[in-house]
């Protein structure tokens, strides 16, 4: 009772009143100092280690070890991540997705970060999404949806993959992809899925298709496994295509000795014979001009 009252009385005979928080404080440090409130005997080596713990986590903190410290701890307790489970990759190397995730052995599940896997994962050519999921303790599952190669896109020297929109997926590497049909020239890739859902409606034709070969950007010029050229025009070329389909089955005209079929102009069709056709019908008409005037006449 005395000690309080005696807390009380310095301050009023100062002519200043402590603040309520402030008597509290000045208790506790007149009863410390007295010998009223006995401190623990380890309390000086636990505010030590406590200071120093503080001291340390405020140095990782603005170090930015933060992450690689949890990634040691968890790693150690347990959480290393050892099974990778991928699917959905035809066309993707799992050991470009393991580079990716930096995933070496020692990588905490914890420590995983999943938004920054699959936004790295979904970076690669071939894949058009990615799912990344922790499987505790010590799994991650990595699900991928590919991207689907339509058509081989030539443009100058260069050979890519693309997309049915037309969108490249990657350089052509191998011969794998040798079925595709391929596109050739400026702006052919965009329109590339139009032109051939055209000829899909004559599969005869279709079938013997080697390339799709854009002309000024505006229209198509079709080379046949044969060797011949097909010219069609910028519009209509459904038409266009069944009259070829036409000429083809009453005449077999595409299995004849020509270097080209013009079919830009609707109301007529012209066919380009090749230098060999055309040096013997040169010398077949010569013969048929020489046996007329032989018979007295005329051409």
């Amino acid at each position: 009772m005395g000690g309080r009252y005696g807390v009380a009385s310095v301050s009023a005979g100062e002519g200043r009143v402590l603040p309520r928080p402030m008597r509290r404080v000045v208790r506790f440090v007149v009863s410390l100092c007295s010998g009223r409130i006995a401190i623990p005997a380890h309390a000086g080596k636990v505010s030590l280690v406590g200071f120093y713990s503080a001291v340390a986590l405020y140095g990782i903190v603005v170090g930015g070890h933060g992450p690689a410290v949890v990634q040691a701890v968890t790693t150690g307790a347990g959480f290393a991540v050892e099974d990778v489970r991928v699917s959905g990759n035809e066309h993707t190397s799992e050991i470009d997705i393991l580079q990716l995730l930096g995933l070496d052995g020692s990588t905490s599940l914890l420590g995983l970060d999943i938004a920054s896997a699959r936004a790295a994962l979904s970076d690669l050519p071939w894949v058009e999404s990615a799912e990344v999921r922790k499987i505790y303790p010590r799994a991650v599952e990595v699900v991928l949806r590919e991207r689907q190669a339509y058509g081989i896109w030539q443009h100058g020297t260069e050979l890519s993959l693309i997309e049915k929109s037309g969108s490249v997926i990657a350089p052509l590497r191998d011969n794998k992809f040798a079925s595709l049909p391929l596109f050739v020239g400026r702006d052919a890739e965009t329109a590339a899925a139009a032109v051939e859902g055209e000829f899909s409606k004559f599969p005869e034709i279709a079938s013997r298709v080697k390339a799709f070969v854009r002309v000024a950007g505006r229209r198509w010029d079709i080379h046949l496994d044969n060797g011949v050229v097909v010219k069609l025009p910028e519009d209509d070329i459904g038409v266009a295509l069944a009259k070829l389909s036409r000429l083809d089955a009453e005449q077999r005209l595409l299995e004849r000795d020509i270097a080209a079929v013009d079919l830009r102009l609707p109301d007529r069709t012209t066919i380009q014979l090749t230098p060999g056709a055309q040096e013997r019908r040169l010398v077949a008409v010569e013969e048929r001009r020489k046996m007329l005037k032989k018979a007295g006449l005329s051409i």
